[in-house]
């Protein structure tokens, strides 16, 4: 999902009451649907990266082959509603509704639901900064970067000098429209031979993590629900 964008989820039931009552509920949610009836046909639906939530009758066959394949996915992966007749443990399902589904009930699972795709969606977004500064490592080294861009759990940055993954860069960072520079510590994940990395936070003062959270939740743009 794009800071512009609604949610996008998959609903999988061949089942016309469970099909009724969570396409009201995704709706008021304001979350685009696409809709498949079989688990077997539903795989080549989320080839494009962009469900955030799949909602799947847990009694439809092949539903459990169609969880490995969601399981499998190396990018990010989307929450799960698994809806059934009992309370069964399904590997990938992250919330359980109870069949026969009402609008009490899905409501209260989708908010579950909710709760954890705005989790995901927050923990996994990036804004572009490119901004240049001067780092120190860990090593009191002066490391030239550019941070390309940052999100709530770390930074993505360049640089001409050789990263070890690891290592601890220290550096102060101006946001566009916010007056106060912050301090960031932040450790190197990943590197490429191109001179891109990416960093996790290692450490941010509460201060400064609240003054990022803030500019972070200027820039998140989700779709009012009609739920509140």
């Amino acid at each position: 999902m794009t800071p512009e964008m609604s949610f996008e989820c998959l609903l999988v039931t061949p089942d016309p009451a469970v099909f009724a009552t969570m396409e009201t509920l995704l709706q008021d949610y304001s979350i685009a649907t696409k809709v498949c009836a079989y688990p077997s046909r539903a795989a080549s639906m989320l080839e494009d990266g962009s469900t955030d939530l799949i909602v799947i009758d847990l009694e439809s066959e092949d539903s459990t082959q169609f969880l490995r394949q969601v399981a499998t996915r190396t990018r990010q992966k989307p929450t799960v509603l698994g809806v059934s007749a009992n309370d069964c443990v399904a590997p990938g399902v992250h919330v359980i509704l109870r069949k026969p589904v009402t609008l009490y009930a899905g409501d209260l699972c989708l908010r579950e639901a909710y709760s954890r795709m705005v989790h995901e969606y927050r923990k996994h977004t990036r804004f572009a900064v490119m901004e240049r500064v001067e780092a120190v490592d860990n090593e009191h080294r002066s490391v030239p970067i550019t941070v390309t861009n940052i999100g709530e759990g770390g930074v993505g940055i360049t640089s001409v000098e050789s990263l070890r993954i690891g290592c601890i860069l220290s550096f102060g960072l101006r946001l566009p429209e916010l007056a106060n520079q912050i301090s960031l510590q932040a450790r190197v994940l990943w590197t490429r031979p191109y001179g891109a990395a990416g960093c996790e936070f290692a450490h941010v003062s509460p201060f400064d993590l609240h003054l990022l959270h803030a500019w972070l939740e200027s820039r998140y743009r989700f779709k009012q629900t009609v739920i509140v």
